[in-house]
């Protein structure tokens, strides 16, 4: 039988992936979790990192009208042999157990430690920015996308929550614009949640299992998720180094979001009846403040943690695993 093209054994660097190799993407799906319910913060940021992006957006790519209609007839081995399963596996186990685990971490975190939080985050985003544009081959049309990227996340990021309804139909667009940005390093999903005023409600589902709640969530980050990766896909495949400077761009747009130090100006109640920020303005940190050096230290720590996941991937992956921009 002929090898379907989007199968794990059409692509070279699946067959050579070992346990360790897995491994290593139970962890990436650990740290794409983790992000992602962080608002301002971006799972595509930390598959960007991590050296996988490209290949998770070509394994979801691969689920297209003909694996449809075989699981639709039961074809389940067909349908197997049509998408990178192994990968998605271990990637999505890696993320299903962090939101999961973490939700209720990453919650107390960002009431009582936000400045810490985001500052180790900070760190760790502004080291994959200078780490990834080394590797850019640089022009005006590169530069350009840089710039576009940049703009456009800094706008986004500055958007105001809004005050939306929880039916389904709201919950399942949700679902489909959040996932979108989720799979682009520095739009945080989480945080198009948030704007949408679904952040705290959603939260509150998975920390409750709230299966009614999260089915429409799902079903819209589903289709979202397959029909974004084929624009994206399409994109790496005609203008590769434009998507990448311009998704550099986005990471950079986003550090404005996840600046640690800041002054609310402007609060709501939520819908527990709780006074919660809504708008915020970032500040110049206090140096005399023992808080600064804590998130200074931490942001520096953010930035020594990209070599070590360098090291990291070199040793779990072999010396041919590649570096920054030609990994994605």
């Amino acid at each position: 039988m002929t090898t379907p093209p989007n199968s794990e054994e059409s692509r070279p660097e699946n067959a050579r992936r070992d346990a360790k190799g897995y491994a290593y993407l139970v962890l990436t799906g650990l740290t794409m979790g983790a992000a992602d319910v962080v608002p301002g913060v971006s799972g595509g940021t930390m598959a960007f990192i991590m050296g996988v992006y490209r290949e998770l957006i070509e394994a979801i790519k691969s689920f297209d009208v003909e694996v449809a209609r075989r699981a639709l007839r039961f074809q389940l081995a067909e349908c197997l042999e049509s998408v990178p399963w192994r990968f998605l596996l271990a990637l999505g186990s890696g993320i299903f157990l962090s939101v999961v685990s973490l939700s209720h971490v990453v919650s107390w975190l960002l009431e009582n430690r936000r400045v810490e939080l985001y500052s180790l985050f900070f760190g760790l985003v502004l080291a994959s920015v200078l780490s990834i544009a080394r590797e850019v081959d640089w022009s005006p049309r590169t530069a350009a996308g840089l710039v576009v990227g940049t703009i456009s996340a800094f706008l986004i990021v500055g958007l105001v929550p809004a005050d939306m309804p929880h039916d389904p139909l709201t919950l399942f667009l949700t679902g489909s614009v959040a996932i979108s940005a989720m799979i682009l390093p520095g739009i945080s999903g989480s945080f198009i949640t948030l704007i949408l005023g679904q952040y705290a409600y959603v939260i509150d589902a998975v920390k409750g299992f709230d299966v009614v709640t999260l089915l429409p969530f799902a079903f819209g980050c589903g289709i979202g998720l397959l029909l974004f990766a084929r624009v994206l896909s399409w994109l790496f495949l005609h203008h590769r180094q434009l998507t990448i400077t311009l998704l550099i761009g986005f990471m950079v747009g986003s550090l404005r979001k996840i600046w640690p130090f800041k002054e609310v100006v402007a609060t709501r109640i939520d819908r527990h009846g709780e006074i919660v920020p809504l708008v915020e303005q970032n500040l110049l940190p206090d140096l005399a403040a023992a808080q600064t050096w804590t998130a200074i230290v931490l942001a520096v720590a953010g930035l020594l943690s990209i070599l070590a996941l360098e090291t990291l991937r070199r040793k779990m992956l072999g010396p041919t695993a590649g570096d920054s921009a030609d990994r994605i």
